[in-house]
């Protein structure tokens, strides 16, 4: 009902379409069900294509979406991204994007980030998206060695809380601010001590290093390799591209590789998303998009501190 009542708040006179996979039909039934005690009109489409590819058939079905004023994408993997979405946006339909992908067998509608306050998290998107607004260049470091610059020019920071009207018809179960950065002037290293998105939990961390924009190396190492393993399955060049600075907002949240959503949402954290960022307000587009999270960060707007060791330092509410 979070997701139905609080989220989407769809109307009776709402059309919903709830796109999911068969190995979450569960969990979509259970949507349906919330959703019709608020409108009669809910429809299902289950997608034959799971994990990372699932979004090419909504690139090549542009208007798949057109019937429907709320659409709910509770695939694996996210839709945010893809074409379909972003008409879907265009046409005022509402768009939330809830992938349901976990690592441990738990439903993600189970976990207790879903209890997050949104008005919470909107008040603290606003305290840093005032500054990166605000600003040119952002620079990210860490005690462990990631140490990266990027860039923003003429672009936006964003919020996602879950709530498709703080978002203007859009948003994310994924609790944060983003910035779609400059996608040819990302420099430096990063070391991701966090998740690597859908793959799960990082063990040791390793050293990935970015020029102009994209990754130019991976640090050998077991985890190295099956990020290399994983990223050369897109047989797409876009995808080592450096779209997105992502900060997390969810207190409940822990970075822990369980759920994706859950660890880039995960308060004291960042991420770099890589791939596909047009439906963010970028210009890039890959055959996908996933993001890399590593914990703690100090973050720099134009040479002013934010956030130290994971921690807004700027005036904040006192219940912080």
């Amino acid at each position: 009902m979070i997701v139905i009542r609080d989220w989407l708040r769809l109307k009776p006179w709402e059309k919903l379409l709830i796109v999911t996979s068969e190995n979450h039909m569960p969990e979509a039934e259970v949507l349906r069900h919330c959703a019709h005690r608020r409108s009669k009109r809910v429809d299902l489409m289950v997608v034959e294509k799971r994990g990372k590819h699932v979004g090419i058939f909504f690139d090549h079905h542009e208007d798949v979406f057109d019937g429907y004023q709320a659409v709910i994408g509770a695939t694996d993997y996210s839709l945010v991204t893809t074409k379909a979405t972003k008409r879907a946006i265009r046409r005022g339909s509402k768009f939330l994007s809830l992938p349901l992908s976990t690592n441990n067998g738990k439903s993600m509608l189970s976990y207790r980030f879903m209890m997050m306050d949104t008005k919470k998290s909107k008040m603290m998107a606003g305290i840093i998206m005032k500054y990166l607004n605000s600003s040119s260049v952002i620079h990210v470091r860490t005690k462990l060695g990631t140490d990266l610059k990027l860039y923003k020019r003429n672009r936006r920071a964003g919020f996602f809380n879950g709530v498709v009207k703080d978002g203007n018809g859009f948003s994310s179960a994924s609790i944060e601010v983003y910035v779609p950065i400059e996608e040819t002037k990302t420099e430096g290293i990063l070391v991701p001590d966090g998740s690597l998105g859908y793959i799960g939990r990082v063990e040791d961390p390793f050293h990935i290093y970015l020029e102009k924009g994209r990754i130019t190396e991976i640090e050998m190492t077991r985890e190295g390799e099956r990020l290399k393993e994983y990223m050369s399955d897109f047989h797409d060049s876009g995808i080592y591209v450096a779209s997105e600075l992502g900060i997390g907002l969810n207190s409940y949240a822990k970075c822990r590789g369980n759920s994706y959503i859950e660890d880039e949402s995960a308060y004291g954290t960042f991420h770099i998303g890589v791939g596909r960022n047009i439906a963010l307000g970028g210009v890039h587009e890959a055959n996908g998009h996933f993001d890399l999270v590593a914990k703690r960060p100090d973050i720099y707007v134009d040479n002013r501190k934010i956030i130290e060791r994971g921690k807004i330092i700027i005036p904040e509410p006192e219940f912080f």
